[in-house]
């Protein structure tokens, strides 16, 4: 069986958690529109998150879909059907990472808090350390924010084994959203390839987290 971009990416990121180097940034000149690496990656907009760098990807090596959470919304399934059907992907890689935002919230209490609940907006003032300025009105957009499930924290919590639950839950659950799609197929000779993994912002390492249909 060949080996997998996604193995040698884990090879890198074991390189780059050491401190070494594993990518050369530099402009390398005409490329097809194809990514080279055939790879789609979904992650955080988290600044301590550098994805080419983690993984030692370089300019044209894969799709890099990054939101608030690295979640799989209808707007990520979007852009990995495009990247899979029309640019020729075959493995998609989701990473989630610790310490993350979008444990320290729920989509009613921030919901609430930009509608000018006070008490919502104290809440939230408390968990980010910044005071929450509330617009104090009404929004139909975004529906929905996707904080991930479970008891909010403080922004910013040491790992623990509360939120690394919290997180593999939801790791397992976007990874359900694309291994379900119809369109992105998971057998055959089309298949893709998808893996899931936390990303540890204070040891730089990827850790996997298993897909579990239970």
């Amino acid at each position: 069986m060949p080996r997998s971009t996604t193995e040698s990416l884990l090879q890198n990121n074991a390189r780059y958690a050491e401190g070494k180097a594993v990518r050369e940034a530099v402009h390398p000149g005409v490329q097809p529109i194809q990514p080279a690496q055939r790879l789609a990656v979904v992650a955080c907009m988290d600044a301590r998150l550098d994805v080419e760098d983690l993984l030692g990807l370089r300019t044209g090596d894969a799709h890099i879909i990054r939101n608030a959470g690295g979640v799989v919304t209808e707007d990520t399934l979007r852009s990995l059907v495009i990247s899979h059907h029309l640019l020729d992907t075959n493995e998609i890689l989701l990473i989630h990472h610790t310490r993350c935002g979008m444990l320290a919230f729920t989509d009613e209490l921030l919901k609430a808090g930009l509608e000018g609940d006070s008490e919502a907006a104290g809440v939230l003032t408390q968990a980010t350390g910044r005071r929450f300025k509330s617009p104090g009105c009404c929004a139909a957009s975004p529906s929905a924010f996707h904080a991930f499930p479970g008891t909010p924290e403080p922004l910013d919590a040491p790992r623990d084994a509360a939120n690394s639950a919290r997180l593999a839950a939801d790791v397992r659950r976007s990874l359900a959203a694309i291994l379900n799609h119809p369109w992105i197929p998971t057998q055959g000779e089309d298949a893709v390839l998808v893996r899931g993994f936390i990303y540890d912002v204070d040891s730089g390492k990827l850790e996997e987290v298993a897909f579990d249909e239970g």
